[in-house]
């Protein structure tokens, strides 16, 4: 063999004739003398993925977000008044407890109960009864009268739309006053079904006050709430007992100064009428030196909604402007002024958000933005921590409360309309600096894995590291063309000054992989539309919010971050965070800031309104 080996290589140093490829015993020979381990084992990996290149790819499953539903409202129920009708045959109560028959009116009026056909929602229905089947007695009556107790109760449910709600929903008629006193079990029997009827209405209304008439989990899957379950047995007891029970059932909305601040808002705008308005075409798109017939409507717009400070500025422009089309440096300048105004970024572009700006909406629109916000109120906690964190995603603002107050405000990018970040609660836990980031698997299998079937070392370059079944390995040895959803491969990016979660990330641990986080993107942040991220909060001063959720100073986190390290610190007392989605909010001032519908939510909330009222009206 040594021979074979010696001939060939004398053909080829002394005659120059290119001898023919050796045999595959002979080949294997020549590596193993003239080629490095090194260079043997890249050779090795190269026919290994050569081998795995001509393997079909698994077709790729793009993993997608969850989807809007048709929505299926509550279903009502007939209430079952068996158990109160008859308590004796039920064992409802003691039958020592019963007032003899004659004496005791609320024992008068229970035949009404048999025929007495009511409706309400589920929860509600089961609290009724539970109530008069531990208190048979009158709430709302007095002797062969409704109380004055039960009038201002009755206020309160025909004043249900100025709280957001539907007065149809609770609608309950008092028996006259005038009757026949000869008729005195009749009169006990019209008035037990009105008891009946108030309270029915009351504990509907207590239920949708408190967690609103829509459960938004059916609305899509973006929404993650544990839909609320007050106790509205105990809270009729509690009415009943109260000193002022009107008082105590407006209470069952959510309180706080947010919440007041829409009531005001919403009974503004009904007094108001929608006044003039300017229309310009929906997909302008107007850049400075173009040509545009809309621009006569911007001009008129900026007329109209202008300061008068901003019109004594371009007075001799307005006075003069002849409807031109051409976009020029003078007009140019005049959008920018209304842009600056309007809190835009002054670019001169009239876009989405300038155009927004310069038509406005209308009345109406504003009233069912308000409306649309006051159930979205219901979802959140009855009543706000004065210690919190409030994302508005419509809004691209992450705000820090501290003592009920706005402590901390800044711009923050949301989840793009193909990556919608959710809707939820949660609580922050902890700070994490120079973090790594764990790529979630939608990116990996919609984004990176077209790259890794064509170039499979790629994440390798990039410094990605890469698990297989939990195991450490490099990206060029995975058989990419195999991977697919549910493949159990991971990927991260170390802490480096070009990860994409930047110094530090906020968490507040949920299913959704949703947390707060640095980016180095920061041009992003001076755009006026920031639907840009896939699906975290991107915070434009990251440094600030850390440490006011930590309660420390700015110079702190900085210290944390020098060191380059990866390390955790966690919050002595966790927070709450409201990742929200408000097209209507007060600002600091009390005063209502409407937003553009990013995501085409309320659309979807109105039609789950419109098929509860639809399904109670039935």
């Amino acid at each position: 063999m040594r021979a074979g080996v010696a001939l060939i290589a004398i053909a080829v140093t002394f005659t120059g004739v290119v001898a023919a490829t050796p045999p595959v015993q002979a080949q294997g020979l020549l590596d193993a003398l003239f080629k490095s381990p090194a260079q043997r084992k890249r050779e090795q990996m190269a026919r290994e993925q050569a081998q795995q290149q001509a393997v079909a790819p698994k077709p790729v499953t793009r993993i997608s977000g969850p989807s809007y539903r048709a929505y299926k409202p509550d279903t009502l129920v007939k209430v079952d008044f068996g158990k109160i009708a008859d308590p004796v045959v039920t064992g409802g109560i003691d039958d020592m407890a019963l007032s003899p028959l004659g004496i005791d009116p609320f024992a008068e009026g229970r035949p009404a109960l048999a025929d007495l056909s009511l409706k309400a929602l589920p929860e509600a229905a089961e609290a009724v009864v539970e109530y008069y089947s531990i208190h048979p007695g009158y709430i709302w009556v007095a002797g062969t009268s409704i109380t004055d107790r039960a009038r201002a109760v009755i206020d309160v449910l025909n004043a249900a739309d100025e709280v957001g709600l539907s007065a149809a929903d609770y609608r309950v008629d008092a028996p006259a006053d005038a009757f026949d006193v000869t008729q005195g079990t009749e009169r006990q029997k019209e008035l037990m079904a009105f008891e009946m009827k108030l309270s029915v209405a009351v504990a509907n209304y207590m239920l949708d006050a408190t967690r609103g008439r829509v459960d938004p989990n059916r609305i899509s899957g973006y929404h993650d709430f544990k839909r609320k379950t007050p106790d509205l047995a105990r809270q009729l007891e509690a009415l009943s007992k109260a000193a002022d029970p009107a008082e105590a059932l407006v209470a069952q909305n959510p309180q706080g100064a947010h919440f007041e601040a829409l009531k005001a808002e919403l009974k503004r705008l009904k007094d108001l009428d929608d006044g003039a308005r300017i229309e310009i075409a929906a997909d302008l798109l107007l850049k400075p030196g173009q040509s545009n017939p809309e621009l006569a409507n911007v001009i008129a717009a900026i007329e109209m909604k202008g300061s008068d400070a901003l019109k004594t500025d371009h007075a001799l422009l307005f006075a003069s402007y002849a409807g031109k089309p051409e976009y020029d440096e003078e007009l140019v300048s005049l959008v920018k002024a209304f842009q600056k105004e309007a809190g835009l970024k002054p670019d001169g572009v009239v876009g989405p958000a300038t155009r927004r700006a310069m038509v406005g909406i209308t009345n109406a629109d504003k009233i069912e933005k308000v409306k649309l916000a006051m159930e979205r109120a219901r979802w959140l906690p009855g009543v706000l921590a004065s210690r919190r964190v409030f994302i508005n995603q419509p809004a691209y603002t992450a705000t820090y409360f501290e003592g009920g107050k706005s402590d901390l405000s800044m711009r923050v990018v949301v989840g793009s309309k193909s990556n919608q970040t959710y809707f939820f609660d949660d609580t922050i836990e902890l700070v994490e600096f120079n973090p790594y980031w764990g790529v979630p698997q939608s990116i990996i299998i919609n984004e990176m894995l077209p790259k890794l079937r064509a170039d499979p070392s790629y994440l390798d370059r990039l410094g990605y590291e890469v698990t297989s079944g939990g195991r450490a390995v490099s990206s060029s040895s995975v058989n990419w063309n195999a991977v697919g959803k549910g493949s159990g491969i991971g990927v991260r990016q170390p802490p480096s000054d070009g990860n994409a979660l930047g110094e530090l990330k906020i968490l507040f641990p949920n299913s959704h992989a949703i947390y707060m986080h640095d980016t180095p993107s920061k041009s992003l942040f001076q755009r006026d539309t920031r639907a840009l991220s896939h699906g975290c909060i991107r915070l434009h001063d990251p440094r600030a919010m850390a440490a006011k959720v930590l309660g420390t100073s700015v110079a702190d986190i900085g210290s944390h971050i020098a060191g380059g390290q990866n390390k955790q610190v966690q919050l002595s007392t966790k927070i709450p965070v409201h990742v929200a989605y408000f097209t209507a909010w007060p600002d600091d001032a009390g005063t209502v800031e409407y937003f553009a519908d990013v995501y085409g939510r309320d659309n979807y909330l109105r039609k789950a309104i419109d098929a509860t009222e639809a399904a109670r009206s039935s």
